[in-house]
């Protein structure tokens, strides 16, 4: 996951310089061998130029795109497989995959777009979609998204590329939440081990849980990756603990503040209950990112990334269970990165030409056997051992498809949202208390709504 850097439109040419001499590196063409927001929804809508598919391309079109570059993990020497894949099958649309330099990947599409400058093709982190259509850097592309597709793709995907209404961004993958465990461990401690969502432990009996690994010779049996509490993992691995309280991040019902959801007593119970496994000891320090691997910690609380390496470590010992129930169902986390198009010239037929190949059931599969994401239809699942019926990872699709998991809320205010949730989760793991963090990260948010009059439809 990728934090945003929630810039608003008024300032992102204070970012241009981040991109001096960016825009006119040397333009490869990769090669390989083989090949529900809730807002206010009153006035006109933000401008912008639809993505309209009518079907024909004239002549050749040709396309610039972006990809942000994670580390360790060669998404982006599948997307180059991907382009050659694509331009070499046909001759109607020729896919360009710039490169961009090393850097804050958010902060230069804020400058490209005070710029006029960004690619034809560019893919973001889900939650930044909502600042972006509400500053008119992208458009929308529900019109060309065919009726098969749209059946086809999991409704989380759909929900988190949807703003006010209209369909922005498409991913062809997803995430979700879990708690891994080792159920051998679990079985010597004489611990029942959840079959599904509506079998979740209660927090209460989590705690309990914990006591008795501890006794069973544990010191630390909760990976938290507490590491990373004041970054956006704070927010998407946490917020699912004040949503399963019956809090939230910002009133919902109106998008114009986070007083009394953020800081409401479902807010503070949640937090107080991760806060008091910290205080007890039970949570790893995990430094080292080790702690499930290691075999100091027989849960973490994480996502589907890790599967891999947990298997690796201990196999035929590793299962997911859901998060626990802080009172009103468990609930999960979602959303990953999407595609989008910018506002600008770009025929929407050739772009669309080559987002249907990525969303190709054998091109989703390409990229999550690489980095072990969810795949984002229905058809890539059933071809994995790993998403199908009966498969170890199941669980996240039940959560997907069965409305255990939400999205991060659905404004443009959302980077300023992650920044002051997080930054509170950080201090609350920390020991600070947690209802004056939590009436910071409100006074944050609020007064960010406010600088931006409560991000009206027309846009900055």
């Amino acid at each position: 996951m990728t934090s945003g850097t929630g810039v608003p439109a008024r300032t992102r040419v204070l970012h241009r310089t981040l991109l001096t001499g960016a825009l006119t590196v040397v333009l490869l063409l990769a090669g390989c061998t083989g090949c529900d927001d809730g807002a206010d929804h009153s006035g006109p809508p933000t401008p912008r130029t639809d993505t309209t598919c009518d079907g024909r391309i004239d002549g050749t079109a040709h396309l610039t795109m972006w990809y942000h570059a994670p580390s360790a993990l060669g998404e982006r020497d599948a997307v180059r497989a991907q382009v050659h894949a694509f331009n070499t099958s046909q001759k109607d649309v020729k896919v360009t995959l710039l490169d961009l330099p090393k850097g804050d990947y958010d902060a230069q599409v804020h400058a490209a777009a005070a710029d006029g400058e960004l690619p034809d093709l560019l893919d973001f982190d889900a939650p930044n979609l909502f600042s972006y259509a509400w500053a008119g850097d992208i458009r929308p592309i529900g019109s060309c998204l065919p009726d098969r597709l749209r059946a086809d793709l999991l409704p989380s995907v759909l929900e988190q590329g949807t703003y006010r209404g209209e369909l922005w961004g498409l991913g062809t993958f997803d995430s979700g939440l879990g708690l891994y465990i080792r159920p051998s461990v679990f079985e010597k401690a004489g611990v029942r081990i959840p079959r599904g969502p509506r079998d979740a432990w209660t927090a209460t009996e989590f705690t309990g849980i914990l006591k008795k690994l501890r006794k069973l010779g544990y010191d630390t049996p909760l990976d938290l990756n507490m590491q990373y509490a004041d970054t956006e993992w704070g927010t998407y691995g946490f917020a699912p603990a004040v949503w399963s309280a019956g809090g939230d991040l910002i009133d919902r019902s109106t998008y114009r503040t986070a007083d009394g959801a953020l800081n409401g007593p479902e807010a503070v119970k949640a937090l107080t209950t991760l806060q008091s496994w910290v205080k007890a000891g039970y949570v790893d320090a995990n430094k080292d990112s080790g702690a499930f691997q290691e075999g100091r910690s027989p849960v973490s609380w994480t996502g589907h990334w890790w599967y891999r390496r947990y298997t690796e470590a201990f196999p035929g010992d590793v299962a997911i269970v859901p998060l626990p129930d802080f009172g009103e169902g468990t609930v999960t986390g979602m959303g990953s990165w999407q595609w989008g198009v910018p506002a600008g010239s770009a025929d929407g037929d050739a772009v669309w030409r080559f987002l249907a190949v990525l969303l190709s059931p054998g091109e989703v599969s390409r990229m999550t056997e690489l980095n072990g994401a969810i795949p984002a239809t229905r058809t890539a699942i059933a071809r994995t051992e790993l998403f199908g019926e009966g498969g170890p990872e199941r669980l996240y699709i039940e959560q997907l498809e069965g409305g255990v998991a939400r999205p991060r809320p659905q404004t443009p205010a959302y980077p300023a949202i992650t920044r002051a949730f997080s930054a509170a989760c950080g201090k609350i793991m920390k020991g600070a208390a947690v209802r004056p963090a939590l009436d910071e990260a409100v006074r944050a948010i609020d007064k960010d709504l406010a600088d931006h009059q409560y991000y009206p439809p027309t846009g900055p």
